[in-house]
C-alpha cells in the first residue's frame, strides 16, 4: 500500500512571501485561506513561543478546506523551558489552549528539542508516557490545565472533541548527537513516535530511521540553515526519498515541511517536490 504523501509549509505568514507565493493585493487576513488551498498541510509555529486561543484554532479550522491538516508544534515551556520535566501541567495547559478544536484537522504534534538537551532514557521515557494516544486521552489532560488557563480562555477551556477514539500521533526532532544510537529509535518505536529527519544544512545531528506509521520530515536548508534554495538535483533526491517511505510496509503517512523561509524559497521548493511526486494541487486564484 503507498502511503499519503502531504507536502507543505512550516508557518504562513511572512511579509516577504507576499513578494513571490500570494497574490499581489491579497489581504493578510486571507494567507492562510490560499496557502491551504495550494498546500494539504501546515505546521502551526506560533503554538511553539505562546499558548494560542481557541477561538483562533477554531478561526483556522473554519478557514481551511476539509481535507486539510495542521501540524502543531508543541510549547517550548515543555521542551525547552522545562525540558520535559515538570509532570502533565504545562501538557494539560497546551492542550486545553485549543489544540482539539481542530478536530480531524489535527494532524501530527511536533516536540523540537533543543540542542543542549542530551540523551536520557528515564527522562525520555516519562516523557512519551505522558503523551496522550488519543483525543479523548488529551481532553482528559486538558481537563487539568490550572486556574490561569481557565481565567485566560473562560471557565470551560475548549476541551470537547468531536471523535473520542481519534488517534494522536506525535513527532520528536532532536538536535544533540546523542540521540543518534538505535537504542533511541528503537524507543521511539515502542511508544509510536516519528523520530523526525530533519534537514540542518548540518548544523544538528542527522537521524534517518523510520519509528512509526508516521514519516516526518523538515527541510530547513540543505547549505544554510532556514536561507538556501533546495537545487533541481537536491529536490529529485528528496523525491526519491519520499516515495521509498511511501512504499516502505508499515508506513501509512509522509509528511514533509519545507523551512527554508527566510529568503520565500519554500513555497517553490515544496510545489517542485510536490510536482515530482505527482501531489501538487492547483493554486488558487488570488
Amino acid at each position: 500500500m503507498t502511503a499519503r504523501i502531504r507536502i507543505g509549509l512550516s508557518g504562513w505568514n511572512y511579509p516577504h512571501w507576499r513578494k513571490n507565493f500570494y497574490p499581489a493585493g491579497l489581504p493578510q487576513r486571507r494567507e492562510l485561506e490560499f496557502a491551504s488551498r495550494a498546500f494539504e498541510a501546515l505546521e502551526l509555529n506560533g503554538s511553539f513561543y505562546s499558548l494560542q486561543r481557541p477561538s483562533s484554532y477554531l478561526k483556522w479550522r473554519e478557514t481551511t478546506p476539509d481535507s486539510f491538516v495542521f501540524a502543531i508544534k508543541g510549547s517550548r515551556f515543555i521542551t525547552h523551558l522545562k525540558k520535559l520535566g515538570g509532570g502533565t501541567q504545562a501538557l494539560a495547559n497546551f492542550l486545553a489552549s485549543g489544540v482539539l478544536s481542530l478536530g480531524p484537522k489535527l494532524g501530527p504534534i511536533l516536540w523540537q528539542l533543543p540542542p543542549m538537551l542530551p540523551y536520557q532514557p528515564d527522562r525520555m521515557i516519562e516523557f512519551f508516557s505522558s503523551l496522550p494516544a488519543t483525543a479523548e486521552q488529551a481532553a482528559q489532560i486538558a481537563a487539568g490545565c490550572d486556574d490561569r488557563i481557565k481565567k485566560r480562555f473562560g471557565e470551560d477551556p475548549v476541551i470537547a472533541v468531536p471523535d473520542p477514539t481519534a488517534l494522536i500521533r506525535h513527532a520528536v526532532e532532536v538536535r544533540h548527537d546523542s540521540y543518534a544510537t538505535g537504542e533511541f529509535a528503537q524507543l521511539c518505536r515502542e511508544y509510536g513516535i516519528a523520530l523526525v529527519v530533519a534537514d540542518t544544512a548540518g548544523r544538528f545531528t542527522w537521524v534517518d530511521e523510520v519509528t512509526s506509521e508516521l514519516v516526518y520530515v523538515r527541510l530547513h536548508g540543505d547549505q544554510e540553515l532556514y536561507t538556501s534554495r533546495y537545487t533541481a538535483e537536491g529536490i529529485d533526491w528528496w523525491a526519491g526519498r519520499v516515495a521509498g517511505w511511501a512504499e516502505a510496509g508499515g508506513v501509512h503517512e509522509v509528511y514533509v515541511f519545507f523551512d527554508n523561509d527566510a529568503r520565500g524559497y519554500a513555497p517553490q521548493n515544496a510545489r517542485e517536490l510536490a510536482e515530482r511526486l505527482g501531489v501538487a494541487v492547483p493554486l488558487p486564484a488570488g
